[in-house]
């Protein structure tokens, strides 16, 4: 799930490739301070407020599809645009970095969905405290998230430079992007309530 892009991965991508891999890496900050934010409100009982009331549950899961629809049509769209793709971006200060990584993992509805409707999936109330098994799943992905970011992050430069030298590859990255988001958005939206 950490390697679909979606919007802290194609957010990380921009800043590293026009400020460089520093600007990507405080960026990231502000992406893990928001996974934080969403595990500690999974962890401490909003999931349960979700999950009691079903049209609570449904409105994320909805609106987790109808994002990720959104993030498929841009994909493949006519003119539509890699993440990869090389964008001037104007250079912006450490602060702004962290601050927009952070609102930008807080908007991201697959951080929520992951939070509020698969990580509690993994919690067995008869294997101990439950908070203490929703802190230890939920910084397991924050640290596999983080790890595999800013790898992606270091690397995006030199990537994004062999990426735009391919025009093929950005055509095709673009399509399989699309069609993922799409059957996730699709199985999101009809997967029944558990």
């Amino acid at each position: 799930m950490v390697c679909t892009p979606g919007p802290n991965m194609m957010y990380l991508v921009s800043r590293s490739i026009s400020q460089g891999k520093a600007a990507g890496l405080i960026s990231l900050g502000g992406v893990a301070v928001g996974f934080m934010f969403y595990m500690l409100c999974a962890a401490f009982g909003i999931t349960a407020l979700v999950l009691a009331v079903p049209y609570a549950y449904d409105a994320v899961r909805f609106a987790g599809a109808a994002y990720l629809l959104y993030l498929a049509w841009n994909a493949v769209k006519p003119g539509g645009r890699s993440p990869f793709q090389v964008v001037e971006l104007p250079r912006d200060t450490p602060r702004k970095l962290f601050m927009m990584g952070l609102l930008t993992n807080l908007l991201n509805p697959k951080a929520a969905v992951l939070y509020l409707s698969l990580l509690p999936q993994f919690v067995e109330p008869a294997q101990g405290s439950v908070l203490g098994q929703s802190i230890v799943l939920g910084s397991t992905q924050i640290a596999v998230s983080l790890t595999v970011n800013a790898l992606i992050a270091i690397t995006a430069g030199s990537f994004a430079a062999f990426l735009s030298r391919n025009k093929g590859w950005l055509r095709v990255q673009r399509w399989l992007m699309g069609a993922m988001l799409g059957g996730l958005a699709l199985r999101m939206a009809v997967e029944s309530r558990r």
